[in-house]
Order: structure tokens, then sequence, then C-alpha cells
């Protein structure tokens, strides 16, 4: 990390009760803490919007596994996505329902259209593509 630098920010009144409301909920010790978050979950975001940077997402699946042939179909997608599939786990919610999790690593549009694929699967009741980064170049 490099060197820490103090700097002053002015907001309204309003909106700083709010930030501190927010602080206090996700149990922030100090804004500080907070703004660096709030920085960093951005430079997240536009690093996806750079469509070929590597990237790493987090998808969850929620299926019925009695639908007819739905567990072959999103193995067959899985499978045809070797290349960012990192790993998957699989979890019986209860009788019916099924909880599937993937990591995905790869190009941000690789990832978005792999999730895309299995989210949209007929049968698949809830998919969800949580988007993070490799770390590398975020301090």
């Amino acid at each position: 990390m490099g060197e820490t630098i103090r700097f002053g920010v002015s907001l309204d009144l309003d909106l700083l009760s709010r930030f501190d409301q927010l602080c206090s909920d996700k149990s922030y010790q100090t804004r500080s803490e907070a703004i660096r978050d709030l920085i960093r979950n951005a430079l997240v975001q536009q690093q996806w919007e750079e469509e070929s940077q590597e990237n790493v997402g987090v998808l969850s699946l929620v299926y019925d596994h009695h639908q007819s042939d739905l567990v072959q179909k999103l193995t067959r997608i899985q499978h045809d996505a070797l290349d960012l599939v990192i790993t998957s786990l699989h979890v019986h919610l209860d009788h019916d329902n099924c909880l599937e999790v993937l990591i995905l690593r790869g190009p941000g549009r690789d990832i978005r259209q792999t999730a895309q694929k299995l989210s949209s699967t007929k049968g698949v009741k809830h998919g969800n593509l949580n988007m993070a980064t490799t770390g590398k170049d975020l301090l």
C-alpha cells in the first residue's frame, strides 16, 4: 500500500447524516473505512466494464432438480465453459430445490455470457452473478 493522504470532503448535512447511519449499520469504525470500500467497489465495477479484463464472479443458481433434463442442460453449459469454471458447489435445499454455486474466472464478457446462459435456462428459479475481482490491481 502507498502513502496515506488526508483530504477533506464537503457534504450536505442530510447526506452526511445518512452516510453516518450507513457506516453505523454496516459496522464501520470510521468514515474513512467506509469511503475506502465505496471507492474499491467503484473500481471493481469499472474493471468489469472493461470486458476483456480478467475478473472473478460468483454465480448462484436455485432450481428444481426434478425439472426435466435441467441438470443435464446446466452441466452441458458448464462443460462448454471449462476455461471459466474454477469450481462448483451443490447443496440440496429441500426435497425439490437445489442451490448451485459456481466460481468463474476469466474475461468479464465471457463470465457474463455464461452466467446469463445458466440463469436463463428453463427451470432455473433464481440466478445471481456477484461480480468480484482478482484483487491484483486493487489497493
